[in-house]
């Protein structure tokens, strides 16, 4: 057995995804997707800030070199605001069934990027831990959204949208290897892509005047307490996580890892929630779980 310190830290993450959907959907349900995603942001730049302060007595990595604070920059535009951007408007085109089945691709793409731009290269073990892995999670997606389907006619414009969002999300990572190479601070790196997507946010916000909808968000006591767990489990602890990942293994197998999120919410959706899960979602689930224990042999 090899070291598997990257392939625990993105399954750490992908449990930090669960935490953080869940948290962030009973936080947009009350205060609206766009405003969660920028609050979020804002909490966890003071969280990240908090921590960094303790650690080094700054709350800001200024010790990251320019090529640092340029590709997590840019990382933090194309993952945090561009993709979900993306990818919450597939939400409302497509509904999630489609959407979340598309972004099922995370993995590929992100594997193929890895190859060609990082020369990784991945075994028959891993290609094959992959493969399982993305179809477990595309059986139980598929199960868990039926009769949950395109909310309106925009179809090919929702699986563009949500291909977009796929890709933002690959990118991300992929960017965020180029911008760590060198630079041993993942919660460092992590702080200049929460920085980068605030902003990105902001252009957003002031793009479609929302701006009174974000201040009136605040007034909501429970909205505030979802988004800040959310922002506590996502971008603060999990994409923190999600970049040790990528730094002590492959961005593929990394990814892979993390993208098992709708298997394991699974857990508390039925602890929780009560909800009955069937044949399928369980097969589906094997099939996923098989293809993370590929990955860490």
């Amino acid at each position: 057995m090899i070291n598997n310190g990257g392939e625990l830290a993105a399954l750490v993450t992908a449990f930090c995804w669960v935490a953080t959907s869940m948290s962030f959907e009973a936080a947009g349900k009350r205060i609206g997707s766009l405003t969660v995603n920028f609050i979020r942001l804002i909490m966890a730049f003071t969280m990240m800030g908090l921590y960094l302060f303790i650690r080094s007595g700054s709350p800001l990595p200024l010790d990251a070199a320019g090529r640092v604070w340029l590709f997590m920059g840019l990382s933090g535009l194309i993952g945090f605001a561009l993709g979900d951007l993306f990818l919450f408007q597939a939400f409302v085109l497509v509904g999630a069934r489609i959407s979340m089945l598309v972004y099922a691709s995370v993995p590929i793409i992100t594997g193929l990027a890895g190859f060609f731009f990082l020369h990784e290269k991945l075994g028959l073990k891993d290609i094959t831990g992959m493969v399982l892995t993305v179809t477990g999670i595309a059986v139980v997606v598929l199960d868990r959204n039926k009769g949950k389907g395109p909310k309106n006619s925009h179809f090919l414009k929702g699986v563009f949208f949500a291909a977009l969002g796929a890709a933002g999300q690959a990118g991300g990572l992929i960017l965020s290897k180029f911008g760590m190479a060198g630079y041993n601070n993942p919660f460092g790196s992590n702080m200049i892509r929460i920085m980068a997507g605030i902003a990105g946010f902001a252009v957003i916000i002031s793009v479609m005047r929302r701006w009174p909808i974000v201040r009136g968000a605040f007034r909501d006591g429970r909205g505030m307490l979802f988004t800040a767990s959310g922002a506590f489990f996502g971008p603060f602890v999990g994409v923190s996580f999600a970049l040790i990942a990528i730094t002590l293994t492959s961005a593929g197998v990394a990814s892979t890892i993390m993208a098992i999120t709708p298997v394991l919410i699974i857990i508390p959706a039925v602890l929780i929630y009560k909800e009955k899960v069937n044949f399928i979602e369980i097969a589906g689930a094997v099939l996923a779980v098989t293809g993370v224990a590929l990955l860490f042999l």
